[in-house]
């Protein structure tokens, strides 16, 4: 996408839009009226503007938030699916996932911030950013099987890499809905901050992970998500063809330079 200008915004659709902030892009759910419940139109468009988004290298980190007043995102449009015949069903199913992946492989670092209900495909998305800060009306959970399906936007495979097999599984087949501070303490969220202090904090955390190099940034991503998983021997290597790619860059002789002669450095993004 064209970069945008500090302040400016892009709206995908009717349910999505995208503002910045500097280095920071704010990639907002809104769909209020349905407490961002996932559409098809709200999948198509989310999944726009993170193709969007990977492809501008301008921004360091996206921070995904809600302009709905109690939610987060409750998950897929029940309503919706409800009249959905088995074939537009399985139509539906790639633009679904589109939407999801396009969020869990944004380039950039990436935070949630989470208030109110996160659940089903809502907690799913907060899942595929690298960071959730979330306020003490969070509630968060993977209901999916009470009504007859399963985690279906990564649910089954993020959750264990973040808190275990174990607990994952007593999660997503209880369906138990989980409130703030039980989540801080089983690792479902990362910063718990005060009410009404999600996306301030979201956007604060953000600008000051988007002072590093951008490169940096990207490669330290890549390496963190191509790693998990594999042995340490498998992860090092991992880890090394990541180092490979910035030794060499604009951005660590820019970094280098600036520490030796005690200035901010001006990164060239390179």
């Amino acid at each position: 996408m064209a970069e945008l200008e500090q302040g400016d915004e892009r709206r995908f659709g009717e349910f999505v839009v995208v503002r910045r902030h500097g280095h920071v892009a704010e990639l907002v759910l809104d769909r209020p009226k349905a407490m961002n419940a996932v559409s098809t139109a709200m999948a198509r468009s989310l999944a726009g503007a993170c193709e969007a988004l990977a492809a501008d290298r301008d921004v360091r980190v996206t921070v995904l938030t809600s302009t709905h007043e109690r939610a987060f995102c409750v998950g897929a449009d029940l309503k919706e699916r409800n009249s959905l015949t088995d074939a537009e069903l399985v139509r539906q199913r790639p633009l679904a996932r589109a939407a999801y992946t396009g969020v869990l492989e944004l380039p950039m670092p990436t935070v949630a911030a989470v208030h109110g209900f996160a659940l089903g495909g809502g907690f799913e998305l907060a899942l595929s950013c690298d960071l959730i800060v979330a306020d003490r009306t969070a509630v968060v959970g993977l209901p999916e099987v009470s009504v007859g399906v399963i985690p279906g936007g990564g649910g089954t495979q993020l959750l264990p890499r973040r808190v275990g097999a174990a607990r994952a599984a007593e999660l997503i087949f209880s369906a138990r809905r989980v409130e703030a501070v039980e989540g801080r303490e089983l690792g479902l969220l990362d910063v718990l901050v005060d009410v009404g202090r999600d996306r301030t904090e979201a956007l604060a955390l953000a600008g000051r992970i988007a002072g590093n190099s951008p490169v940096g940034l990207r490669a330290a991503k890549r390496a963190l998500r191509l790693g998990q998983g594999l042995d340490l021997r498998a992860g090092l290597e991992v880890e090394d063809a990541a180092w490979r790619s910035v030794a060499f860059s604009g951005d660590r002789a820019e970094g280098v330079a600036a520490f030796n002669e005690k200035r901010r450095p001006e990164w060239p993004g390179e």
